[in-house]
């Protein structure tokens, strides 16, 4: 017997193949992966699964669940018409709160699991299903869910206030030799969102070990496993560690996971592949017509004014705004420490085209410019690690011809734009033409020079929070704070406070050449 898992991760809220910021087309979505799925299934015996972070992660999920919150969900009634077999909690789940969540839960026509995310009373998997047997012909096939347990880290503990979070390779210990006892399984499947954290090849970490990942650390610890799915961290990978053949299938529905299963009364063969969505990949009707109501709602929502603004904050020319600052990079720095409640911030302008805010600001607006689905951390630093942030920050810029330039490091092998920060709460200058690691020459806090051996909280997002773009000083300090909404929300939900906008650029930093 041919049986085909089909696995999706990630999707976070994306059904049709076209971004929210200008309604462009976009290899992307349940309904193109629709399509994959529905080829498949012609061909052999199919079970479907989701690994997480499925209902938040878009403006379109972002409008049902904060405005048209009587109305059915509309990534289960997609689900639904998919006939997902099973899904598993990811940690975005939980960001519009545990009502939300039940919620979703309860319209599903499939179980939701996970093992390790249990109630503080009792002790008790908090959805009550621990993982599922599914009968295929004479094939007996046993699925696990995981959840990161790093969830505490990020979440609102509101939202999570009566469970516990037990740790992802000890609670699969525990629970996999007891489905073999009890269940006697042909098949052993995991599905664990959360990550690879080390090289499958080499065992060497990829990342800080904190726990936020530990699909490694599962292969080698845990007996019994045929296959484990992974998520959470966005990559495309298949691959086998300790003999266990793993996968993780991206983000956004940019591609679908196939572990193609050969049975004869035992395991012949566990072959995973990806397929990725293409332009030759057409979007399933029947999911966009399901959707077409629900679609508009949304548009129509990104359309509307959600403020004014008062001044100009278009960005024109966006190497001027990193050597001068702009009134929307000041806004994001100021909105940032109003929310994490600390006096330091930084941010990037992440991408060349963005167009800064016109003045009739509408949803559109904001995702165009905040491309990234970050979220805010504050963390504990030294001035030793602000200056040296800086530096790296400085690094961005060359002399050349008697003008300041991007440097090539940061256009090739991509643009990195989103490497190059501005900060707000401190003044500092930075001279182009010094060595580099030496060109920061005044750092000032509170009118002060900053002294380099006291500690700051600084916010910032949560990819230069990890370290992300080569940001090593900050990699591994202690988190003050963590703010788990996405930055659209936190900028939508402030936005729509205010009657207008007023466009400000304080000077808190000069670049010269010399």
């Amino acid at each position: 017997m041919k049986l085909s898992i089909c696995v999706t991760s990630d999707i976070h809220g994306y059904i049709t193949p076209s971004n929210y910021r200008n309604g462009e087309e976009e290899n992307m979505g349940l309904a193109k992966v629709a399509s994959l799925v529905n080829k498949i299934r012609k061909n052999n015996e199919t079970v479907l699964i989701d690994n997480g972070d499925f209902i938040q992660g878009s403006p379109f999920t972002y409008y049902f669940a904060k405005k048209a919150t009587d109305q059915k969900n509309p990534m289960i009634k997609v689900a639904n018409q998919l006939k997902y077999d099973l899904a598993v909690i990811g940690n975005h789940e939980f960001n519009y709160g545990m009502d939300f969540l039940q919620t979703a839960v309860s319209e599903s026509d499939f179980p939701w699991l996970s093992a390790n995310v249990v109630n503080k009373k009792d002790q008790e998997p908090f959805l009550g299903k621990p993982y599922v047997i599914k009968q295929i012909a004479d094939m007996r096939i046993a699925v696990l869910g995981m959840t990161t347990h790093y969830i505490p880290n990020w979440e609102d503990p509101n939202h999570i206030k009566d469970l516990y979070f037990e740790d992802v390779c000890e609670s699969t210990k525990k629970w996999v030799p007891l489905i073999h006892e009890l269940e006697k399984p042909d098949l052993m499947v995991v599905s664990y969102h959360g990550g690879v954290e080390r090289d499958p090849n080499t065992g060497e970490p990829t990342e800080e070990l904190t726990g936020e990942n530990q699909a490694y650390q599962i292969c080698q610890e845990v007996e019994g496993i045929d296959l484990l799915i992974t998520g959470h961290q966005h990559r495309f990978l298949t691959g086998e560690i300790n003999g266990v053949q793993f996968v993780q299938a991206g983000n956004n529905g940019q591609a679908i996971a196939e572990i193609k299963i050969e049975y004869d009364k035992k395991i012949k063969s566990i072959t995973p592949t990806l397929h990725y969505v293409d332009n030759e990949t057409e979007a399933d009707l029947h999911i966009i017509e399901l959707i077409k109501e629900d679609e508009k709602q949304v548009q129509d929502f990104l359309d509307q004014t959600i403020t004014t603004v008062e001044g100009d904050m278009e960005i024109t020319d966006p190497m001027a705004v990193r050597l001068n600052g702009h009134p929307f990079i000041h806004y994001i720095n100021q909105l940032q420490m109003k929310v994490a409640e600390v006096d330091i911030s930084c941010t990037a302008l992440f991408h060349d085209n963005s167009p800064g805010f016109p003045k009739q600001v509408t949803m559109r607006d904001i995702v165009s410019n905040y491309i990234y689905p970050n979220t805010l951390k504050v963390l504990k630093v030294s001035g030793h690690d602000i200056k040296a942030a800086l530096e790296k920050a400085a690094s961005y810029f060359q002399a050349e011809g008697g003008e300041i330039v991007v440097s090539p490091s940061f256009l090739t092998p991509k643009p990195q734009p989103y490497n190059y920060d501005m900060w707000q709460g401190i003044y500092y200058e930075i001279v182009v033409s010094n060595p580099i690691g030496e060109r920061v020459i005044t750092i000032d806090y509170q009118g002060k020079s900053m002294d380099m051996d006291q500690t700051y909280h600084v916010v910032m997002n949560n990819y230069r929070a990890s370290g992300g773009g080569d940001y090593s000083m900050f990699k591994g300090k202690e988190v003050v704070k963590d703010i788990p909404l996405d930055m659209t929300e936190v900028i939508a939900n402030d936005l729509l406070s205010r009657e207008k906008l007023k466009a400000e650029n304080e000077k808190h930093f000069r670049i010269s050449l010399n």
